[in-house]
């Protein structure tokens, strides 16, 4: 047991954001406070290194400062105090309260802690068993799953909701009369730990628009969490991240509807998520960017008429011959996968999900498990690499491999900031 933790120990490569770093980042722009329960170090992590948005725009993230005496003596009642006193004062949309690894220890029942918040404040309140142990894709995808759990309405509440809003219900597609009206997708697991603040979000939008779609709202940056309530009015959920998963299966459950994983990166990979959008649209049947493990360019096709921007500087004009390592969220590299066979002729392509990824996601020779050597391993087998800065100390600095930067959030932090660029295809 002692060597199987020594091997997932990293010497060099670095962590990612946290589970809690992910419920904070996932809820941030809704109104709610989240309260991290922990000594101080975790808000100061999230705070200065993974939420760029720390110092532009207001948001109710806050520590318990649990105190030594507190933690052995398992003092669940300040904590309650607490936070109930700075609800009242605040008075928060909802309220959050997540975990790091003390509590963890401490053995924190974060569910009862909401339950008794909740009855005292009449304040919605959740607790998510965060533990510092997992990536920020679990956290991020457990808080957005909590707000489909228990924001967004039962059909009948929601046909109500909607006729105040002047807006028509959930529509139904097998009524011929649908074919001319825009799609109105809800898009799934934006946050800034995957797409900063450079434009990916608004790329977003502008892709869904110029295919005659329609964004109903983002979870979780630039959307109101009035404007999440309605996301069962749409017809089609665009899953952008791995953290959109949770949340799309709960719409998926509540109201029928269909999801499609992928992220709009290039041109032929963008264009054939559109297709999917529509198709799971007309359907009702949630469709994968990456089903079939296929997406090879045709020769045939013939190029496009310009070149493809994908935010990466210093990619090979020619990839045809090139053993590719892609390491980044999974539902990103895929998509950033699938543009590079189909708009640049790669072949050779491999994935290194650094988070929690999923086996119907990935393809033969993916990495989803893994330990520092072997993550390195990869890497010196690969010819081109698309990474974090971070990485590049790492890999073989004998010139035979090209290292082409591609910053993360939730790696890196602000470091690289200024080689970030947007990723998406917004047409």
């Amino acid at each position: 047991m002692g060597v199987l933790l020594l091997k997932r120990t990293n010497r060099i490569l670095p962590v990612y954001a946290a589970d809690i770093s992910g419920v904070c980042s996932a809820l941030y722009e809704l109104g709610g406070m989240t309260v991290m329960h922990d000594a101080s170090g975790c808000n100061s992590t999230y705070t200065t290194h993974d939420e760029p948005r720390w110092y532009s725009m207001d948001s109710m993230v806050y520590i318990s400062a649990l105190s030594e005496l507190e933690a052995v003596m398992g003092d669940d009642d300040k904590l309650v105090r607490d936070i109930v006193d700075a609800a009242r004062n605040l008075h928060p949309r909802f309220i959050c309260l997540g975990g790091t690894p003390i509590p963890m220890m401490m053995g924190t029942d974060f569910k009862g802690l909401a339950r008794m918040i909740e009855k005292e404040t009449g304040i919605p309140t959740f607790g998510i068993a965060t533990n510092g142990m997992h990536s920020y894709v679990q956290g991020a995808g457990e808080a957005l799953l909590q707000i489909a759990e228990r924001f967004c309405p039962p059909v009948d509440e929601l046909g109500k909701m909607a006729a105040e809003k002047g807006l028509t219900g959930k529509r139904d597609w097998e009524n011929p009369g649908f074919g001319s009206i825009r799609l109105r997708v809800n898009i799934l697991g934006a946050t800034p730990l995957d797409f900063s603040l450079t434009g990916n979000v608004a790329g977003m939008k502008a892709f869904l628009a110029s295919h005659g779609m329609e964004t109903l709202s983002c979870w979780a940056m630039e959307s109101s969490l009035d404007e999440m309530r309605l996301a069962g009015l749409a017809d089609v959920n665009l899953v952008v991240s791995a953290a959109g998963i949770p949340p799309a299966m709960e719409l998926e459950r509540k109201y029928g509807t269909p999801y499609v994983v992928g992220t709009p990166v290039g041109r032929r990979a963008a264009l054939r998520l559109a297709g999917l959008l529509r198709l799971g649209a007309g359907t009702g049947k949630s469709r994968s960017l990456f089903a079939g493990g296929n997406g090879h360019r045709d020769p045939s096709d013939g190029p496009w008429g310009g070149p493809v921007d994908l935010g990466l500087t210093g990619l090979p004009e020619d990839l045809s011959g090139e053993h590719i390592l892609i390491v980044a969220e999974q539902v990103i590299a895929g998509s950033l996968r699938c543009s590079l066979r189909e708009d640049l002729g790669a072949g050779d392509i491999h994935v290194l999900c650094p988070t929690e990824g999923g086996a119907d996601l990935a393809e033969p020779g993916d990495i989803l498990v893994w330990d520092e050597d072997e993550a390195i391993a990869a890497m010196e087998k690969s010819t081109v690499v698309i990474a974090d800065p971070l990485y590049r100390q790492v890999c073989p600095g004998d010139g035979r491999q090209v290292f082409v930067d591609f910053p993360h959030e939730a790696c890196s932090g602000r470091m690289y900031h200024d080689r970030m660029k947007p990723f998406v295809c917004g047409v």
